[in-house]
């Protein structure tokens, strides 16, 4: 183990960032100041190695307080942590919130991606970045999806200090951008989670039923708007009735692989290894989606108690929450709301008196696309670089920590608490029998009421886009993100159901429906989809990590040339694509090509 450390040192306000999460230091190894009694001892062995999970916590706790980690702090975290300062840079590196060289205490994050795009963001980026200048305090940078499509084009504003501040501007314009990066905390208080729910007050609402009606801050409201009944019901039903109820409901995962929950549950209920792990996943990062940034800001009691079943049938007695890094508002919510839990004897010990104990952990990302998959996750929460693993071991038999673990998303979670109140055969009930339930669809880009629509499973496309309000002259609608494919204007018959959509030729993915219309240059589209899937690569498999760069290079060259025959360009890209969709690690590299492919097959892109 490499455990070379430089001569730099940390400033005192660095040091008192690493030393407000970790404690004080014990020892001169650790960097206390040396006295006749200290002897300069370090940690080792399993004692070391089970604090190598708070290295991506130490690293924001720095870049929060000073804005960007220099050499001395990471040092000093390594010092703390016994990890080698060579791996720790490899994982500092590895995100985009993330510096490692000075910069501003104040950054600006212009969202740059698809919605965005499509509202005017290269506009917005030139006049931000012509007033915020060098010498303004204030560092300019081009984001990815910042999960506020609704409310595009979107800017976040990070302020680093004890405490960090935090800002958005959305809709955003030069001025009002200009004005939140100079002072966040003089900044308008962001519009309600229920504002992006244009259906609210729908009676016929199941997920999204509570977003706008209970006061999301009050444990009380919660429960008296009926939380915690189905936490009553699954103990009554013990852990195997839970999965059974799941299993007969055929809830299937909603972040885009669609796999049964209740068969990943019961493999991982079954495992005999110990301990088991639940580890919630909420870090959506695909272009267009929001959807559990909602759930959390309007309904995180939901989530707490959904996670709490699910640990129960599993077996799971600590719980991972991985948050996006840009949900700064929804951090907040969970944090509220996991603390006023575990106060109340929700959370801990003893579970309503049942003999059962759960805890919750939050960890944020730090941006990084590619930590949305599973594995790249649990890396990611064990400190290192959140790259994917090879399959097999799955998760259920080696997962967090090599040990058996339970994955879902917000979306999935949160469903299984109708399941609960209502019973399986009343939730199967609605939807198709291969696609039950309702499903929640991110709703963007040209159309008049942008957000979240929850909608039974089978309901067309065209019925989803209708009380969106398209504006005229729709010519293509993305569906499932980055990852997932374009259809023409004329297919707004597709069931959206897993089996629909797969028979139409396209996904449903994680939910985004994205709609263009003929103002949206479609090459320069496709360009920002490639120039994401380049930027997000983690760069671990030869495929991913040169195709993605091929891709966009193949595309720059067809957008650049005006008028010129584009047929080699496009069988490269045809090569390409099929290299990365059969030989990628995992389904960023697989996926790729994806929305490319349909627009030049469907759309008659570059024809």
């Amino acid at each position: 183990m490499d455990l070379h450390f430089g001569d730099s040192k940390p400033t005192d306000e660095e040091r008192a960032a690493v030393d407000a999460l970790l404690g004080p230091p014990e020892s001169s190894w650790e960097g206390a100041d040396r006295c006749d009694t200290d002897l300069r001892w370090a940690r080792g062995g399993r004692e070391a190695r089970d604090r190598r999970d708070l290295l991506l916590p130490g690293l924001h706790a720095v870049n929060d307080r000073v804005g960007w980690i220099s050499e001395g702090a990471l040092n000093y975290l390594c010092r703390r942590l016994t990890v080698p300062p060579a791996e720790a840079y490899g994982v500092a590196t590895f995100y985009a919130m993330f510096s490692l060289r000075p910069r501003p205490a104040t950054v600006l994050h212009v969202c740059t991606d698809l919605a965005c795009a499509a509202a005017g963001a290269g506009d917005l980026c030139a006049g931000v970045e012509a007033r915020l200048g060098p010498g303004s305090g204030v560092a300019v940078e081009r984001s990815p999806c910042l999960g506020l499509c609704e409310r595009a084009p979107a800017a976040l504003a990070v302020r680093a200090g004890d405490p960090v501040r935090t800002a958005v501007s959305a809709p955003a314009t030069v001025e009002a951008a200009v004005r939140t990066a100079g002072a966040p905390d003089a900044a308008p208080a962001e519009p309600p989670a229920v504002a992006a729910v244009p259906q609210a007050g729908d009676p016929s609402l199941t997920l999204l039923g509570r977003v706008g009606v209970v006061d999301p801050a009050s444990l009380d409201d919660y429960r008296a708007h009926g939380g915690y009944a189905a936490l009553r019901r699954a103990f009554a039903l013990g852990p195997a009735g839970v999965i059974r109820e799941v299993t007969d409901s055929g809830l299937v995962g909603r972040g885009g692989a669609a796999f049964p929950t209740g068969r990943k549950w019961q493999a991982t209920a079954s495992r005999p290894d110990r301990p088991h792990y639940l580890v919630c996943n909420a870090d959506e990062s695909e272009p267009g989606t929001f959807k559990d940034r909602v759930i959390m800001e309007g309904d995180p009691y939901a989530l707490v108690e959904a996670m709490t079943i699910a640990a129960y049938a599993t077996g799971a007695h600590t719980g991972y929450l991985y948050l996006r890094g840009e949900y700064p508002r929804a951090l907040h919510r969970m944090r509220h709301a996991v603390d006023r839990a575990r106060a109340r004897g929700l959370l801990g010990d003893d579970i309503l008196g049942q003999g059962y104990a759960f805890d919750i952990e939050i960890r944020r990302g730090a941006g990084a696309y590619v930590c949305g998959e599973e594995t790249a996750l649990f890396n990611s929460i064990e400190g290192y670089r959140g790259e994917p693993r090879s399959k097999p071991p799955f998760p259920v038999e080696k997962g967090l920590f090599g040990k058996p673990t339970v994955e879902n998303n917000v979306e999935t979670l949160v469903n299984v608490l109708p399941i609960l109140t209502r019973g399986a055969p009343a939730y199967a009930a609605t939807g198709t029998p291969g696609s039950t339930g309702t499903k929640l669809f991110c709703v963007s880009g040209s159309v008049e009421r942008p957000g979240v629509y929850e909608v039974p499973f089978g309901t067309t496309l065209g019925a989803l886009l209708e009380p969106a309000g398209v504006r005229e002259g729709l010519r293509a609608v993305l569906l499932g993100g980055a990852a997932g494919g374009f259809v023409r204007a004329d297919e707004l018959d597709i069931p959206l159901t897993f089996e629909g959509t797969r028979e139409a030729g396209t996904t449903l993915g994680s939910g985004v429906v994205m709609a263009f219309d003929d103002t949206v240059p479609l090459p320069r589209l496709l360009l920002r989809i490639a120039r994401f899937f380049r930027d997000e690569s983690c760069g671990q498999c030869v495929p991913c990590r040169v195709g993605t760069v091929r891709q966009e290079e193949a595309l720059h060259r067809i957008v650049e040339r005006t008028g010129a025959d584009a047929a080699d360009d496009i069988a490269l890209l045809r090569e390409v694509g099929r290299a990365m969709r059969d030989a990628s690690i995992c389904g960023l590299g697989q996926t790729a090509w994806n929305a490319v492919e349909s627009a030049i097959d469907r759309l008659g892109a570059y024809a």
